[in-house]
């Protein structure tokens, strides 16, 4: 059941509210099941992942559609009481224009924020022009604004996952962005605590997300310490239940062994979650 305008503008209201202080951690489900069973755990808000979507759908990450990644959107928001947050890739669009269009529709799914990208998908040349993106950042601005709807907007230098690590032109991108309107940013793919320490001071006051999709040495507390305000797992979680389930499937398929369903979960307890289905 969709939420309520009175349950989106309190959940709004909440989402901007955690960005004020501290830091807080934001994983990322890939339906509504692991929405909810994210939700039973205490956290306080999701953001989608588009790679976790996509294999769930049998597709690589960025080969969804618009129209199929407005409707996961949907579901994730219907599935719980939280914020969601919409890793929504480069916006579904070649100019700036399409980008205000989009926004406009994923604002409509009842979405808390909204991660815009400069990325490009194209290997020879994997980053937009600054110019391009930060032009893409104040439509997709001011469709938020024009539509009264209180939702963060987060803009994305993909340096460090395309191939272009290079921090001084991210922390460039960065900068422009949050001149551009973005509220949060966020650039993925950096690890080191110089780096990160680095993206905080560059676009202080405003908060920063980090993206810690692997093992770390770097606990929660030690990225607060660091001045990052909320931290993601994009794909990470999916692929962990990926893991679990390939290993499974291959101990029966390769060995006829069934030991790879130990450690697996108890259907009960799943049962016992989801028999309250919103």
């Amino acid at each position: 059941m969709p939420p309520s305008p009175i349950d989106l503008t309190a959940r709004r209201r909440d989402f901007r509210a955690l960005h004020a202080a501290g830091c807080f951690a934001i994983p990322n489900p890939w339906d509504a099941g692991s929405a909810r069973f994210l939700e039973s755990l205490g956290f306080r808000a999701l953001a989608s992942t588009s790679s976790g979507a996509a294999w769930s759908r049998g597709r690589a990450d960025g080969a969804m559609a618009r129209d199929e990644v407005l409707a996961h959107l949907r579901e994730l928001v219907a599935a719980t009481s939280l914020p969601i947050n919409a890793d929504f890739e480069s916006g579904f669009a070649s100019d700036a224009e399409g980008v205000a269009q989009s926004v406009r529709l994923a604002l409509d799914t009842g979405i808390a924020g909204i991660s815009i990208e400069d990325s490009t998908g194209d290997p020879a040349r994997p980053l937009r022009e600054i110019d391009d993106a930060v032009a893409r950042l104040r439509a997709a601005r001011a469709a938020i604004d024009a539509a009264g709807a209180d939702v963060l907007l987060i803009g994305r230098a993909e340096n460090f996952f395309a191939g272009r690590p290079d921090l001084a032109d991210t922390l460039t991108r960065l900068r422009a962005y949050a001149q551009a309107g973005a509220d949060c940013l966020y650039a993925p793919g950096i690890r080191t605590r110089d780096e990160i320490a680095a993206v905080v001071a560059a676009v202080a006051p405003k908060p920063v997300n980090l993206l810690v999709g692997a093992v770390s040495e770097l606990t929660l507390a030690d990225i607060a310490a660091l001045g990052v305000r909320r931290v993601s797992v994009g794909g990470a979680l999916a692929r962990a239940a990926w893991g679990g389930f390939a290993r499974a499937a291959r101990g029966l398929a390769e060995h006829g062994r069934f030991d790879g369903f130990d450690g697996a979960a108890s259907g009960a307890e799943l049962n016992a979650l989801f028999s309250g289905a919103r």
